[in-house]
């Protein structure tokens, strides 16, 4: 009951005006920390588990730490997989997982997608 719950939740979603949206639906998530070994299947094996994975963008600079987005189809999806893997330990490492600038979630209202210099 509680999984067609969240389907129907999904459902309500996409389809709220009445017509599909299922591009607004998308979210992506920002996932940091990685090590440079990491490879996409790493990855899709940390986050199917909460929903439906449209796109991984690996990314391994020359210095670590190498990170990634991940685009899920729905931001419900997306806002669980970060509930459930920021801060986990992966392979030594402790994953930074957060709603990516550019996806407009958690009442961001957008941006470049630049993460930007400095920090971390």
């Amino acid at each position: 009951a509680r999984q067609r719950a969240k389907w129907l939740e999904r459902v309500r979603l996409l389809f709220d005006s009445g017509t599909p949206r299922r591009q607004e639906a998308m979210a992506k998530v920002y996932v940091g920390n990685l090590p440079l070994d990491c490879r996409v299947r790493d990855i899709e094996d940390l986050f199917w588990k909460y929903g439906r994975i449209r796109d991984i963008d690996l990314k391994t600079p020359s210095r670590p730490p190498a990170f990634a987005f991940v685009t899920f189809e729905s931001t419900m999806d997306a806002e669980d997989a970060i509930r459930g893997r920021d801060g986990v330990d992966f392979e030594g490492q402790r994953l930074r997982v957060e709603m990516s600038r550019a996806s407009g979630g958690f009442g961001d209202r957008g941006g470049d997608g630049d993460r930007g210099g400095g920090g971390g």
